[in-house]
């Protein structure tokens, strides 16, 4: 086995496959989009060759700019909301708990599990208000505060703020169990130091634990980036864009635009856009680590 490790034309062998399928599956259509993105209308129907058009209109579409609006106050929220009760969730698991440790992740994680068709029905029903309340008003019936009872994803003041509680909810688990495999590494001899040292509750987080995660945070914090700039999939089963384009994301946008209107070239123009976006996203978050 060693022999075969230290042999790199065996280790090309193995990984070229998979490297080839990589290529064909991600870099083909982001080569297409780039192409397509330099065009407009639909192949086959009035498709012509508009050069850096496409992107030069980006910046006066009033509603890409509403959707790009739209999408950075979602991901301000959902990052916040899924590292932040991720990392303390991950603490609990390592510092709090004292039995059945292994069922209780469990059921933390299950609703990473779930499908986000199921995920979006279950939060309908908690918002709904009619023709009968939901989970959510049904409580605030109870507790006498009718006066906070509203439709939550039927107007545009409460519609996204709805969509985030859904979203966190869901993927807090899986943030929870990457900061737990980070914490459990970290040596007991190390705390135990620090604690006789007089380094306890916040002081131990910030000064001993933290640094010793960062790499764990860092990995987390560029996943959650990344999945809610391209969010999709809850926004479309919860409240596909509604009401009205209140929670209608860069994601969703591009998709009606190319799919509903026939405008391929937009479309891939917008697709671009938001791979621009992970990647500044992502080296942004890569050089503060590297600079603290």
């Amino acid at each position: 086995m060693e022999n075969l490790l230290r042999d790199k034309k065996a280790i090309a062998v193995f990984i070229l496959p998979a490297l080839i399928l990589y290529l064909i599956v991600v870099f083909v259509p982001i080569i297409w989009s780039i192409v397509y993105s330099l065009f407009s209308g639909m192949p086959g129907m009035d498709f012509k060759f508009t050069g850096l058009s496409n992107y030069l209109h980006l910046f006066k579409d009033a509603d890409f700019i509403n959707s790009v609006v739209t999408n950075l106050k979602y991901v301000a929220v959902v990052v916040i909301g899924q590292i932040g009760l991720g990392f303390l969730v991950s603490l609990l698991f390592v510092f709090g708990l004292k039995k059945y440790k292994t069922l209780i992740r469990t059921i933390v994680f299950f609703p990473v599990v779930l499908p986000t068709v199921a995920t979006s029905q279950l939060f309908a029903k908690i918002y709904e208000i009619a023709p009968q309340y939901g989970l959510l008003n049904s409580l605030l019936h109870v507790l006498n505060l009718d006066f906070f009872i509203q439709p939550w994803l039927g107007q545009p003041s409460t519609a996204l703020w709805a969509l985030c509680v859904a979203d966190i909810w869901k993927a807090v688990g899986l943030y929870a169990l990457i900061f737990y495999g980070g914490l459990v590494e970290i040596p007991d001899e190390t705390i135990e130091s620090a604690r006789l040292d007089g380094a306890s509750g916040i002081r131990l987080v910030r000064h001993i634990i933290l640094p010793l995660v960062k790499p764990v945070i860092i990995t987390g914090l560029v996943l959650s980036l990344t999945g809610t700039i391209k969010a999709f999939d809850s926004v479309l089963a919860l409240t596909a864009g509604g009401p009205g384009t209140s929670t209608q994301m860069v994601s969703m946008y591009m998709y009606d635009t190319a799919f509903k209107y026939g405008q391929y070239g937009y479309g891939s123009a917008i697709a671009i856009f938001i791979l621009f976006e992970c990647l500044v996203a992502t080296g942004i978050v890569n050089k503060l680590s590297r600079n603290n």
